[in-house]
C-alpha cells in the first residue's frame, strides 16, 4: 500500500474517533444533560466529591473539555467554589485517561453490538432514548475508529521512512512535545492524541521514553481549547481554565526530564506492551491529581490575583447593541443573549434560596435583592431595545420571535419578583426563629426545589432551540409538578392531623414555600406554550394525545 492511501487510512480513522467522540458527547448531553449539570454543581460541596463529580462527567461526555467549559461557567454563575473547580478538573483529567485505558483495553469488538443498538434506541419516539442511543453510536463508532487505525498503521510497521521519522523525534524531544500538544489542541480532544499514539505504538517502534515525551504533549495540548473558549467569559471562569492550563503544564515541565525512568518503570506493569500509552497517560493524571490537590486553595488564589475581576457596569446590559438594530436578525439574537443572562441571574437566585433552605444560614440570601434588580434592569433595557426594533419594522416571524423573547424576559421577571417577595421572606423567618421541617416535609421540598431548577436549565434550552420534543417534556414536567405540589399539601395535613410537632410549627411555611415554587414552575414552563402553540399541538392549554 503507498504512503497516500495510508495516510488517507489514517486521517479517516482519525476523524472517525472525532465524529464518534462528538456524537457521545451529543447524545448524553440530550439524555441527561440537566441531571448531569445538576449533579455538577451541586455535588461540589467537598474535594472529594467535587473530584468524582469531575471524573463521572467527563467520562459520560467522553470530553474533559466539556467539563472544564461547564465547570468554568458555573464557577461564573458562583454556583462552584473556585478552589473545587480546580479539584473538579482533576477529576475530570483522570476521567478522560480512563477512558483512554478502556478504549485502548481491546473491546473493539463491541463495536457492532453498541451501534446495533444504538441505532435501534435512536428510533425511539422519546428524546432521552434518542440521547442514550446516539451515546451508544458514538461509542460503538470510538471502538470501530481505533480498529482502523490499528489497520492502517499496519504497513507503517515496515516503513523505513516512519523509523526514520521516529529516530529524529528521539532526537529532539521538545519536537515530539511540540508535535502531539498541536494534535491534542487542533482535535481538542487529548483523548484523541493519546489514541493516535496507542495506534502507532502498537508497531513496537516508538520507544519507552518517546513514549512518555508524546503523552506529555497530548496532555499540555488538551489544556488549552478550554482556555481558548473562555477568554470571552468573566474573570472567574478564566481562572479556572487558565489554573487547569497551569497544572497540566507545571506537571509536563516536572516529568519530562523523567521519561525514560518513567517508561522504564511502568514497561514493568503487567498489562500488554501496546498499552504503554494509556498507562502512562492513566499514571501521569493520577500523580498530578495526588500533587495538585492540596495545592488548589493556593492555586485559586494565585488565578484570581493572575486575573483580576475587571471594573464595569454594575447593571448594563452586555449585547443590546443598538448599531446592529438595522439587521432585525442579529437584533434579535442579540436579545435572546441578554434574555439568556437573565436566565442566569435567576438559576443564581434559585441556587442562592436552595443553599439557604439546605444550610439554614442567612448569609446565600443577602445577595437576592441586587440580582433582583439586575432581572428587573436588564428585562426592561430588553423591551425597549426590542420595541425599537419593532419601529424599525419586521416580517411575520421576526415580529413572532420578538414577542417570545418578550414573553420570557417577563416571566422570568416574575420569577424574579416570586423568589424575593416570597421565598426570602419564609426561608427568613424559618431561620430566624429556628423551625425544623418533618424529615418528610424537608425531602418534598428540596426535590420540588431541584426540579424547579433542572426546569428552569430545560427552559432556557427551549427559549435558544425552539425544540418541539422538548417543549413537550416540559408540558408533561407541568402536571409532575403539580401532582407533587399536591401529594405534599395532602401529606402535610395528614401529618397536621397525626399531631407531628415540626409540620404544627412549619404549616403555613411549608404550604408558602409549595405555593410559590409551584407558581415559579408555571413561569417556566411557560416558555413552552408558544413553541407548541405554532405547531398546532395545545388545545386550550393541554397537550393534543400522540397519534
Amino acid at each position: 500500500m503507498n504512503s497516500t492511501a495510508v495516510m488517507i487510512n489514517l486521517f479517516g480513522a482519525v476523524a472517525l474517533l472525532l465524529f464518534g467522540l462528538a456524537q457521545v458527547k451529543d447524545g448524553v448531553s440530550r439524555a441527561f444533560g440537566a441531571r448531569l449539570r445538576t449533579g455538577l454543581s451541586t455535588g461540589t460541596r467537598s474535594g472529594p466529591r467535587s473530584f468524582v463529580s469531575g471524573f463521572l462527567a467527563t467520562i459520560a461526555l467522553q470530553s474533559s473539555t466539556a467539563t472544564a467549559l461547564m465547570t468554568a461557567s458555573f464557577v461564573e454563575r458562583d454556583f462552584i467554589k473556585p478552589r473545587m473547580a480546580q479539584i473538579v478538573l482533576l477529576g475530570a483529567n483522570v476521567g478522560t485517561a480512563v477512558t483512554a485505558w478502556i478504549v485502548g483495553s481491546g473491546i473493539s469488538w463491541l463495536s457492532p453490538v453498541l451501534i446495533l443498538i444504538g441505532i435501534l434506541f435512536h428510533r425511539s419516539k422519546s428524546s432521552n432514548r434518542q440521547g442514550l442511543g446516539l451515546a451508544l453510536l458514538g461509542i460503538g463508532i470510538m471502538l470501530l475508529s481505533l480498529h482502523l487505525m490499528t489497520a492502517a498503521t499496519e504497513p507503517l510497521r515496515q516503513s523505513s521512512a516512519l523509523l526514520a521519522f521516529i529516530g529524529l523525534l528521539q532526537n529532539a524531544w521538545p519536537v515530539a512535545f511540540a508535535l502531539t500538544a498541536a494534535i491534542a489542541f487542533l482535535s481538542s480532544s487529548s483523548l484523541a492524541a493519546v489514541i493516535l499514539i496507542l495506534s502507532i505504538a502498537a508497531s513496537g517502534a516508538i520507544p519507552n521514553d518517546l513514549t512518555v515525551v508524546l503523552v506529555l504533549g497530548a496532555n499540555l495540548g488538551g489544556a488549552i481549547p478550554p482556555f481558548i473558549a473562555s477568554l470571552g467569559a468573566d474573570a472567574s471562569a478564566r481562572r479556572v481554565t487558565l489554573g487547569n492550563l497551569i497544572v497540566r503544564g507545571a506537571g509536563c515541565l516536572l516529568v519530562l526530564p523523567f521519561a525514560a525512568y518513567l517508561g522504564e518503570y511502568l514497561a514493568m506493569i503487567p498489562t500488554p506492551g501496546h498499552m504503554l500509552p494509556v498507562d502512562v497517560h492513566l499514571a501521569f493524571n493520577i500523580g498530578l491529581s495526588v500533587v495538585a490537590w492540596p495545592l488548589s486553595s493556593l492555586l485559586s488564589t494565585s488565578m484570581a490575583r493572575l486575573i483580576p475581576t475587571a471594573t464595569k457596569a454594575e447593571f448594563a446590559p452586555k449585547y443590546l447593541d443598538r448599531d446592529e438594530l438595522s439587521s432585525p436578525l442579529m437584533a434579535l439574537t442579540n436579545a435572546t443573549r441578554e434574555v439568556l443572562g437573565v436566565g442566569d441571574l435567576i438559576e443564581r437566585m434559585l441556587a442562592r434560596t436552595s443553599e439557604a433552605f439546605r444550610t439554614n444560614e442567612l448569609t446565600p440570601l443577602a445577595e437576592i435583592a441586587q440580582l433582583e434588580r439586575r432581572v428587573d434592569m436588564l428585562q426592561q433595557e430588553v423591551k425597549v431595545y426590542l420595541s425599537r426594533l419593532a419601529r424599525i419594522g419586521l416580517g411575520e416571524d421576526e415580529s413572532r420571535r420578538s414577542i417570545h423573547i418578550i414573553d420570557y424576559a417577563i416571566n422570568l421577571e416574575h420569577i424574579g419578583d416570586i423568589i424575593e417577595k416570597g421565598l426570602v421572606p419564609q426561608l427568613t423567618k424559618k431561620i430566624s426563629l429556628g423551625l425544623t421541617f418533618s424529615e418528610e416535609g424537608y425531602a418534598e421540598l428540596t426535590r420540588l426545589m431541584d426540579l424547579t431548577v433542572d426546569n428552569l436549565r430545560v427552559a432556557q434550552t427551549i427559549f435558544v432551540t425552539r425544540d418541539q420534543g422538548l417543549a413537550r417534556q416540559m408540558m408533561e414536567v407541568k402536571v409532575e409538578v403539580r401532582r407533587m405540589e399536591k401529594e405534599s399539601s395532602e401529606r402535610h395535613l395528614r401529618r397536621l392531623q397525626e399531631g407531628l410537632l415540626e409540620s404544627l410549627q412549619t404549616s403555613s411555611l411549608h404550604l408558602d414555600l409549595l405555593r410559590d415554587l409551584k407558581r415559579i414552575n408555571a413561569h417556566v414552563i411557560s416558555v413552552a406554550h408558544p413553541i407548541l402553540d405554532e405547531s398546532g399541538l395545545l388545545v386550550e392549554s393541554r397537550l393534543r394525545s400522540s397519534a
